[in-house]
């Protein structure tokens, strides 16, 4: 999983709210266990004006070409209910974004992305409202959204606050999902299976 420590890019407004998990990535193409390849269908049924996906809504805000490229998705509160589908996330980051920015997530959804490596920043309404009014405003705005300072700042110098818990910093900024996280201990849990082993052999006896 790739490390996360600042970031500065486009942002995207998506100005709804309760996005949930199928919106973002609808039932129809969770049918494969790789991560790769679900960008082509995030927000499917906003982006396209038919079931295939080869006719673009126009009117749909990822779709506007001062957008391309965005790494930062901004958007309204609840983002991410509904069902707690992994693909979601996946999604997500194989369009291309790397840090969502919201007043509040689903709780499922806000630890998913964490394990993918998505940075989700809980804002206030009101600093929410401001940087839609400011991304709007200028085309090409960009943000810097710093991780080990825990800061969203704006081109015009405004800057606000975001909390994360220790743990989900820590992983993002050393790039580990939770398999990695465990893995740092590898020598200890050996030391500990082989201290067992030779304690109580009767555990390990297989049939």
């Amino acid at each position: 999983m790739e490390a996360f420590e600042t970031l500065s890019g486009k942002a995207v407004p998506l100005d709804i709210i309760n996005v949930d998990t199928d919106q973002i990535i609808p039932k129809q193409f969770l049918k494969k266990i790789d991560r790769a390849g679900f960008g082509i269908h995030l927000f499917h049924d906003w982006r396209y004006l038919d079931d295939s996906g080869t006719k673009q809504n126009p009117e749909f805000v990822l779709n506007f070409q001062r957008f391309q490229g965005s790494e930062i998705l901004l958007t309204r509160k609840n983002f991410g209910c509904g069902s707690s589908r992994e693909h979601a996330p996946w999604a997500l980051h194989d369009y291309g974004f790397r840090c969502i920015i919201a007043p509040s997530f689903a709780d499922i959804f806000y630890n998913n992305c964490r394990k993918n490596g998505i940075l989700a920043v809980v804002l206030r309404d009101d600093e929410i409202q401001a940087l839609f009014e400011e991304v709007e405003a200028n085309e090409g705005c960009l943000l810097t959204v710093d991780l080990p300072r825990q800061n969203v700042t704006t081109p015009e110098g405004k800057k606000f606050s975001f909390e994360i818990d220790s743990f989900a910093k820590n992983c993002l900024l050393k790039g580990l999902d939770d398999i990695g996280w465990t893995l740092q201990f590898e020598e200890k849990i050996q030391s500990y299976e082989q201290q067992a082993r030779s304690e109580k052999p009767w555990l390990f006896i297989s049939n």
